[in-house]
């Protein structure tokens, strides 16, 4: 199981090097949901990469690197929904591996489930562990930038507190500085 954790671990960070600039462009970018719907059910109905990770995991249920290709896959296929319950499975499985939660967070967002979207960042938050601060930096000043929006409204001191952690890990987003001087005016 060690083995697992950290090929899925090197695996996670070598799509978040390739994918990286697609996955924040896809965080920000809004699409007419009618049509990408449509899209999803086309997608995953015939997605060859997609048939043949359910096959791999069908066989062996616990095995979290084909598990994260799946998710990826249903990512980059705009499929939500099984997005989400593939990174669950994958967080069942891996409770202390934070980008799980992460990429569940993002495809919540995604899919436009913002208060579930919030807990997943929560949850991201609190399974980052010290000695992977340093290589989490951006996506945990999104988290907490998410996470500050959410609660702007109902709890402004945790929106405070959030995000001035988002700037203490990435000061130059402007989105995280604007709210910041939204809350503290």
């Amino acid at each position: 199981m060690k083995m697992a954790k950290i090929n899925v671990k090197n695996l996670f960070l070598g799509l978040m090097l390739v994918g990286g600039v697609s996955f924040i462009n896809a965080q920000t970018t809004q699409t007419d949901s009618t049509q990408n719907n449509t899209a999803v059910a086309n997608q995953t109905t015939s997605n060859p990469t997609i048939d043949a990770l359910k096959k791999q995991i069908e066989a062996n249920p616990k095995d979290t690197e084909s598990l994260a290709k799946l998710a990826t896959a249903y990512q980059e296929a705009s499929d939500w929904t099984n997005a989400v319950e593939t990174w669950k499975k994958i967080s069942a499985l891996l409770p202390d591996w934070a980008p799980a939660y992460y990429s569940q967070a993002y495809a919540y967002q995604s899919a436009k489930d913002d208060a579930n979207a919030k807990l997943a960042y929560e949850k991201y938050i609190a399974a980052v562990k010290p000695e992977e601060v340093e290589q989490s930096k951006k996506n945990l000043a999104y988290a907490y930038l998410y996470v500050a929006f959410a609660e702007q409204k109902s709890n402004p001191a945790k929106a405070k507190e959030y995000i001035a952690k988002s700037l203490q890990y990435d000061p130059s987003n402007e989105d995280a500085v604007k709210l910041s001087k939204a809350l503290n005016s």
